[in-house]
């Protein structure tokens, strides 16, 4: 499951608790497709995955993968699991479960990387049950990299089909109840809510993972979550293990 760029807009309030409209397999079996190829979102995060893997061989679950594009552009070091509601091509790596009815797993395996990308937006009420499914996923050392669309954009653009509309703020205080949160930065900032399409403006926000004060919250298109559990320290962003000490991320 991804989130489309675009489309029409919506109360703040109107689409929560009606996840269940927009969770069938017909509709995602569509929808998917238009995320077959790469793009930008997932470029950036697979950037950010790999760096986080270095040379390490580790376990990844693709939450809501749609057509599993991600498994392209990551390292041959990691094993590579995803699951979603509509799986267009079957694979062992792969489990088509309906994520709203069913709890959010892969057997009975534990993870390195947990990684959801533009599903949040469509979880109706069932956010916090759905980050707790995920917390049970990871290994200790294990983290979690989520997306969040910006609703507070200057240009407020809600897609049709999301039914968890909310602040950064208050996503960020509900994932906080489940996760320590180590890292949060824009995907990247645009005029448009929509991805950068231009090549320079491309470049420049694939390399820029930071806020700046009162420019974010109203020019990220969405943010990016870097997680780990909540008994662990936060996460090193070089890839080691985390880092056992409170407070922003350990740089050196």
């Amino acid at each position: 499951m991804n989130t489309p760029v675009g489309g029409k807009g919506l109360a703040p309030d109107e689409g929560v608790g009606n996840a269940e409209r927009y969770y069938k397999k017909d509709f995602w079996s569509k929808e998917n497709l238009k995320f077959s190829q790469t793009h930008y979102r997932l470029v950036k995060s697979a950037r950010i995955i790999n760096n986080l893997a270095r040379d390490r061989e580790c376990n990844l679950l693709d939450v809501g993968c749609g057509p599993a594009t991600l498994i392209q552009l990551l390292s041959p070091k990691i094993n590579y699991h995803g699951i979603d509601i509509a799986i267009q091509d079957p694979a062992p790596y792969l489990i088509e479960v309906d994520l709203i009815k069913n709890p959010i797993k892969f057997g009975d395996k534990q993870f390195d990387i947990v990684v959801a990308q533009g599903i949040f937006e469509y979880m109706g009420d069932l956010q916090s049950q759905k980050f707790a499914e995920i917390a049970q996923l990871l290994n200790g050392t294990g983290i979690f990299i989520v997306s969040y669309w910006n609703f507070g954009h200057r240009n407020k653009e809600v897609y049709w089909a999301h039914s968890n509309i909310q602040s950064i703020d208050d996503f960020r205080q509900g994932l906080a109840r489940h996760f320590n949160i180590d890292r949060f930065f824009p995907v990247s900032h645009n005029w448009h809510h929509s991805w950068p399409n231009r090549r320079i403006n491309r470049a420049v926000n694939m390399h820029i993972n930071m806020n700046f004060p009162f420019i974010s919250s109203i020019l990220a298109v969405e943010y990016f979550f870097l997680c780990s559990p909540r008994d662990s320290g936060p996460v090193d962003p070089r890839g080691a293990k985390p880092v056992r000490r409170q407070g922003t991320v350990r740089r050196s």
